[in-house]
């Protein structure tokens, strides 16, 4: 078991989508900088200046490269400490040799297991406690004091590593539910082509049965059944592009959507108006484009009720053009928290998306919460529909 957990953090990759400079880090340098001109023009007490100036400087500027070479700046950064630490050893003055300022050479340390790699943070790791422990037993200090100062050196690497535990326990639980929306998109897609290939053996059977009486009506049911093969192509393709390798639900309920809208906003909201307004023809709308119009509207009207606080009216808006099928709920109550998308807002998103359109969500100019969405619109299937029901 430890051995597997070992090979686990050896293996463990970096990041992704590492940035490489922000502006901390140029803050950060600014004050080092200007802490280390400070101390060596007003401390009295600076052993080797020059060098002790030269060396603040030099940790100063390591932090800029933290994110992108962790393993390097940790390396360089306490490996001049050591060799710092040796001419102390050799040439023995009376206090010891360096400025405060270098103690921003805790934040490699920070770096190191936020941004490395399980590699880098092995042998960084190895690197932080072999120059910690040469400084702790060169400089005789008590075992209580070392013990204090191990503490205080390895704190930031704690702190680090428990800001990215939680950083990737977040994005697995948005991959998972992107996985779950996928997994659902699909199995109504799947649904739709089950109907389609219904629709096909009832053409195809009726044509074989006109064919010696009336050939001008099986003409017209290869025509229907032409038709009906090339939505299903269409929507194979759109299960394929959005599955791909993953698995497929065979349960072939019919999903809600726009025409179950008028039932969920009747259900009882309590203190919560609901107005839904339905725009443009919306009884058309493909399987998927439809059943994802319900489920935004779904999930803005329960987050408006369990986080809109003081909210008294929401509003619902489903517009049909052209090409395009918008959605739009605005509810006019107050956001508690720091207002961060729910895992709800993320899978509906990532439905967006995978049919061709967009999700927006956010606080409104004045107050309330707003979501806006735009979905693509396909053909009307309900010529290929007749056909099927002759």
């Amino acid at each position: 078991m430890l051995r597997d957990d070992v090979r686990t953090l050896w293996t463990e990759p970096r990041p992704p989508d590492v940035p490489a400079r922000v502006w901390r880090d140029w803050a950060l340098l600014a004050a080092g900088l200007g802490g280390a001109v400070l101390e060596a023009a007003l401390r009295e007490d600076v052993v080797w200046r020059p060098v002790a100036v030269v060396f603040t400087v030099w940790l100063c500027l390591l932090p800029l490269w933290r994110r992108t070479r962790p393993l390097a700046t940790v390396t360089l950064a306490f490996g001049s400490v050591t060799g710092l630490q040796l001419a102390t050893l050799v040439a023995a003055p009376r206090e010891p040799v360096g400025l405060y300022t270098g103690a921003v050479v805790l934040v490699l340390v920070y770096a190191l297991p936020r941004w490395g790699s399980g590699r880098e943070i092995v042998l960084g790791g190895a690197v932080i406690l072999a120059a910690g422990a040469l400084c702790s037993v060169t400089d005789g200090t008590a075992i209580v004091e070392q013990v204090v100062g191990f503490v205080f050196l390895l704190l930031p690497g704690v702190i680090g590593a428990a800001v990215r535990f939680r950083g990737t326990a977040r994005e697995r639980q948005l991959e998972q539910v992107r996985s779950r929306e996928r997994e659902q998109l699909a199995r109504e897609l799947h649904d739709t082509v089950a109907h389609h290939v219904s629709a096909m053996v009832i053409i195809a059977q009726a044509g074989r049965v006109l064919a010696d009486t009336d050939p001008s009506a099986a003409v017209e049911a290869l025509e229907g059944l032409e038709e009906e093969g090339a939505r299903t192509l269409e929507e194979m393709r759109a299960m394929v592009a959005t599955l791909r390798d993953r698995g497929v639900g065979a349960e072939l309920a019919p999903p809600a959507g726009v025409a179950d809208l008028e039932r969920l906003v009747r259900t009882p909201r309590g203190r919560l108006k609901v107005d839904l307004r339905l725009d443009g023809e919306l009884d058309a709308l493909p399987p998927a484009v439809d059943a994802a119009v319900y489920r935004i509207v779904q999930e803005s009207v329960t987050n408006a009720l369990r986080h809109a606080v003081d909210a008294t009216e929401l509003v619902v808006r489903v517009a049909a053009e052209r090409h395009t099928v918008s959605v739009s709920v605005r509810d006019n109550g107050r956001r508690t928290g720091r207002g961060r998308d729910g895992y709800g807002l993320t899978g509906l998103r990532e439905r967006a998306t995978l049919l061709g359109g967009m999700l927006r969500a956010g606080p409104g100019i004045d107050r309330g919460w707003h979501v806006e969405a735009e979905l693509p619109r396909a053909r009307s299937e309900s010529g290929v529909h007749s056909r099927a029901r002759r």
